[in-house]
């Protein structure tokens, strides 16, 4: 790993993607203009409304796609690699089910799709706030791949959300060499009062790694508001910055020795006694045996 300055960027996405997409170059150029070479962004940055997700899902790899061409320009536009928070992605051509993707995309500096991730785990949650009920497994179909990508200056992990809970998930990232792990999230103002804080801390604690949570944070229409809270954590479980509520974002610089430190006084990945097999599986259902992908590439 290498020194890096990075930035997460918390947001309060509505039903309009130009007016999310306008604030999203917004605050990219922010985070730009602060020195960050990577910039995460949060789950549904483009696509907030669950009711749209369909409608407006691209295809992977399609250079007009308007969500992909804007993610693209703007890593382009500021030489930066951008993690473009979730965007909805179809299913490969003459697919039968009609759900989409959760689709983490990264790009580099020159415009291209450097790795794609595939939300996991699906909220399928009842929450006591005003929208009650959550089925992401309605619109959306999981993921089936660990995915870690190279960066000039580490190896970075991707996941999504939910995908907090599931430390097995986490733990398969630093097993393929993960010393970043990216969080786009929009979690519930409920979910996130009670557990945020903890599990994001937890999971860089737990893996000796740098966790960067980019969230949602405020109220979206009179039934969903999420938590915010947005973070850069240490692999010591130290939050290096952060952001409340509303849109804004949070830079820090990365150490290298800080990461390397940890790791050799505190040496828990070595010592580890048990061994899973993290192998991605229907829900409650034993993990088939079939090989990771290390890495998806366009």
């Amino acid at each position: 790993m290498q020194d890096v300055s990075v930035a997460v960027v918390q947001m309060v996405s509505g039903r309009d993607p130009a007016r999310n997409l306008a604030a999203t170059a917004r605050l990219v150029g922010e985070a730009a203009a602060a020195g960050a070479r990577l910039v995460v962004l949060p789950e549904n940055f483009a696509v907030f409304s669950a009711a749209d997700v369909q409608a407006l899902a691209e295809d992977f790899g399609d250079p007009a796609a308007p969500f992909q061409a804007f993610l693209a320009r703007q890593a382009r536009q500021h030489g930066i690699w951008l993690v473009g928070g979730s965007i909805p992605v179809r299913g490969a051509g003459g697919d039968a089910d009609p759900r989409v993707y959760s689709a983490c995309l990264v790009f580099a500096p020159d415009g291209t799709c450097a790795a794609r991730y595939d939300k996991l785990h699906l909220f399928d949650v009842d929450v006591g706030d005003a929208q009650g009920r959550y089925r992401e497994s309605e619109r959306f179909r999981p993921g089936d791949a660990v995915v870690v990508v190279d960066t000039p200056f580490a190896r970075v992990g991707l996941a999504i959300c939910y995908d907090l809970r599931f430390p097995e998930l986490f733990r398969a990232m630093v097993d393929r060499g993960a010393e970043i792990i990216v969080l786009p999230s929009a979690f519930t103002r409920v979910t996130g009062e009670a557990h945020w804080d903890v599990l994001v801390r937890a999971r860089a604690i737990e893996n000796g790694c740098f966790l960067l949570a980019a969230g949602q944070g405020g109220r979206h229409d009179e039934r969903r508001e999420t938590f915010g809270h947005s973070m850069i954590v240490d692999p010591w479980g130290r939050v290096l910055a952060g952001i409340d509520s509303g849109e804004g974002i949070a830079v820090a610089s990365l150490e290298a020795g800080g990461l390397a430190d940890v790791r050799a006084r505190l040496p828990s990945l070595a010592h580890r006694r048990l061994q899973c097999d993290t192998t991605p599986g229907p829900a409650g259902a034993a993990a088939p045996a079939k090989p990771h992908s290390d890495e998806v590439s366009p």
